[in-house]
């Protein structure tokens, strides 16, 4: 019988761990959770797919530094020791060093493959055992399934492919003529690299750009009021965070520090949105072929859910919830979403806060789940 269909009472409890709360993921936002976690003495588990806390920073491309000073890159409880934007390996570091820090039970190696709901209780399957608990917060990331047009395929094979998520530096562009699809500030990143070495075009609509140079002194005052801006201006309770919403999930946010004028200065070609393929080149708006060696697709990427067998996740995709607390399941918990709450909430400065209304949340049902009114026969099973 599979183990979807048991219920507790057919359940080998042998070799399923108890505990209060799993979190799935050990990234930023899952270790922001086991800090506040740790913090209140709820009993938890982090569980990490990677070999080390931190590799899904380190499998980004070499040359990526963050667009945020350490005051916004900065887990609560620790600031990161760098003195600028941390680089790629700097944030990958500070969060092995943090889980340490805070003594995070987190359990890498460790992948989910499935949540289920069973009574009261949820079951956490993993390619290295089993957990019941009684509460899940799903960190995962919103960053595993790869996001390409349909008409990918049909490239000439000759075409090099790279989506941005498997990009890591200019050796892996074959020689000739580069296109990045997608003009956000990941395309425009390894557009800008790309053309150090090759003539490289530039296909996406201009998603705007932060006015000032964030990397220079000019920029000091102005951040701290963008920043504000995105934590706090616009979120779900303001009007203006409500409009902005629905672009923001579909688009992302505007350029942050590439502005058109580096990519011009670079002699990037910008054209408009590849629309097909003919002849097993990618067409752009205007209609015209692009005579390309490689194509790197900045097409965006996004959650896989595929593992949750609980029914919260909308037609659109995307979880059913209220500020990552999931609509109709009590006990299941989402963060790192974007916009979550806010404009920032998937970005480090953002997780802070939604994290606390999270654990908020979790903290009430895990009183009433350690002092129930009426105990079930499932937790009588498994106490």
């Amino acid at each position: 019988m599979d183990l979807g269909e048991m219920d507790l009472g057919e359940m080998d409890l042998a070799d399923v761990e108890r505990i209060g709360t799993v979190v799935a993921g050990g990234g930023q936002a899952g270790l922001v959770i086991g800090y506040y976690l740790r913090r209140h003495g709820e009993p938890f588990v982090i569980l990490e797919a990677d070999g080390r806390v931190g590799d899904s920073w380190r499998r980004r491309w070499d040359s990526l530094r963050l667009f945020t000073f350490p005051r916004y890159a900065s887990l609560p409880g620790w600031h990161i020791p760098v003195e600028t934007c941390p680089t790629r390996d700097q944030m990958a570091d500070y969060l092995e060093q943090y889980a340490t820090r805070f003594d995070l039970p987190v359990r890498t190696g460790v992948r989910v493959t499935r949540v289920s709901r069973h009574g009261e209780l949820f079951l956490v399957q993993t390619d290295h055992g089993r957990y019941l608990a009684d509460q899940v917060v799903l960190a995962s990331g919103a960053h595993q399934r790869q996001r390409t047009p349909s008409f990918a395929s049909s490239l000439d094979p000759s075409i090099r492919q790279i989506h941005s998520l498997d990009y890591r530096h200019p050796g892996q562009l074959a020689p000739g003529n580069v296109l990045v699809v997608g003009a956000g500030n990941s395309g425009t990143d390894i557009a800008l690299e790309a053309a150090e070495s090759h003539d490289t075009w530039l296909a996406g609509r201009h998603p705007g750009q932060v006015p000032v140079d964030i990397d220079s002194a000019r920029a000091r005052p102005v951040i701290p009021i963008v920043m504000f801006v995105f934590k706090h201006l616009l979120t779900l309770r303001t009007p203006m965070g409500r409009a902005r919403r629905p672009d923001a999930l579909q688009h992302g946010a505007g350029l942050i520090r590439n502005k058109l004028e580096h990519l011009d200065a670079a002699g990037i070609t910008r054209v408009g949105r590849i629309i097909d393929v003919a002849d097993g080149r990618p067409i752009d708006a205007a209609g015209e072929a692009l005579d390309v060696s490689t194509v790197v697709w900045c097409t965006g990427s996004g959650a896989d859910y595929s593992w949750l067998d609980v029914p919260v996740i909308g037609s659109d995709g995307r979880p059913v919830h209220h500020r990552g607390v999931a609509d109709g399941e009590h006990g299941l918990y989402f963060i790192g979403l974007e916009f979550q709450f806010a404009l920032a909430s998937a970005t480090i400065q953002g997780l802070d806060r939604d994290a606390r209304y999270v654990v908020r949340h979790l903290r009430r049902h895990a009183r009433a789940a350690r002092h129930p009114v009426a105990p079930t026969a499932a937790r009588t099973l498994t106490t």
